[in-house]
């Protein structure tokens, strides 16, 4: 009876999230972003004063409005600038609804596979942390995409100022000539320039985007550029020879710490794979853990204990090239 109760308590709440989630894709829009779009392509709108305003309008979809969860976590850091980062079209708040979704799936699926009821809220929260962990994943593969491109798009750059063009015209080509996620970010920085904003801020803004080291050496060498003079084509090739230089040393380390890095994995992924092997096996003999107030205690030290072990091999393993 008790699982007939969980069962249907998790059909309840994926319903109920579902059904949120339906409202809010297909709530009505304002237009206020197109209104302010076109006062600025008109010259009607704000001055450059307040380009830093305009920006959001300019680099977002137009029927784009503020969530509630955009608006509740806006205070606890930028988490738009994240799932741009990552080149998602979810929102913050189709996040929030994908992962309730997910998590109320996941207990559901315990429900069904009748597990003890101490372990609905752990599976629970493992599949809700699901799609966290995809967009997380996604913007590390999306930056290291960006980072191995970097060096052709300063060579390029480089090619085009000595042929006697601006740098603007380097960022066009570099947004027609080479693929995402680098083309996106440098059409996004040419199309800024069009618009009239100037050239220290949009690639201030670049580097905000992308946290890439060399990206920032980049910026740091056109702005100091600007001010002092000097041969910025000669700049733009010794920074990809460095970058390059870079990627070689760090394959070597990623080769000498392989080892290092598989066998943390496996000390890590063991208990999990012992806890349900064991209950699989004999799961009044597991269920101790959670019953017995002993059981808890090592229970928690276990998971501090766990946490310690991955930061430590962490540590070992990532070396900073």
């Amino acid at each position: 009876m008790t699982a007939t109760l969980w069962i249907g308590i998790a059909i309840f709440v994926f319903v109920a999230a579902l059904v949120g989630s339906l409202a809010l894709l297909l709530r009505d829009r304002e237009n206020s972003a197109v209104e302010d779009r076109l006062a600025l392509l008109t010259g009607t709108g704000p001055g450059k004063e307040d380009l830093a305003n305009e920006k959001s309008v300019l680099a977002h979809p137009l029927d784009e409005q503020p969530g509630v969860f955009d608006s509740l976590f806006a205070r606890f850091g930028n988490a738009r600038l994240l799932l741009e980062q990552a080149d998602t079209p979810l929102t913050l708040t189709k996040l929030v609804v994908l992962s309730v979704l997910v998590a109320a799936g996941g207990m559901l699926l315990g429900g069904v596979l009748r597990l003890h009821m101490a372990l609905l809220p752990v599976l629970g929260a493992v599949f809700g942390g699901l799609p966290l962990m995809w967009v997380l994943w996604r913007r590390k593969q999306r930056l290291k995409r960006f980072a191995a491109q970097l060096p052709d798009a300063l060579e390029m750059i480089a090619r085009g100022l000595r042929s006697g063009q601006s740098i603007a015209f380097g960022f066009h080509c570099v947004a027609d000539e080479m693929s995402n996620p680098i083309s996106g970010e440098f059409q996004r920085a040419f199309e800024e320039q069009n618009l009239g904003v100037p050239l220290d801020e949009t690639l201030r803004d670049l580097a905000a985007r992308v946290p890439n080291l060399d990206l920032k050496f980049f910026v740091t060498a056109v702005i100091l550029q600007r001010q002092t003079g000097g041969d910025l084509a000669e700049i733009l090739d010794k920074i990809g020879a460095l970058i390059r230089e870079r990627f070689r040393i760090w394959g070597q380390v990623q080769a000498l710490t392989g080892e290092g890095r598989l066998s943390g994995v496996v000390l890590l992924a063991l208990p999990f794979v012992l806890f349900f092997a064991v209950y699989q096996l004999n799961p009044e003999y597991l269920m101790i853990l959670f019953s017995d107030p002993m059981g808890k205690q090592m229970l928690a030290g276990a998971v501090v204990m766990q946490v310690l072990g991955a930061l430590v091999i962490r540590k070992i393993v990532n070396i900073q090239v």
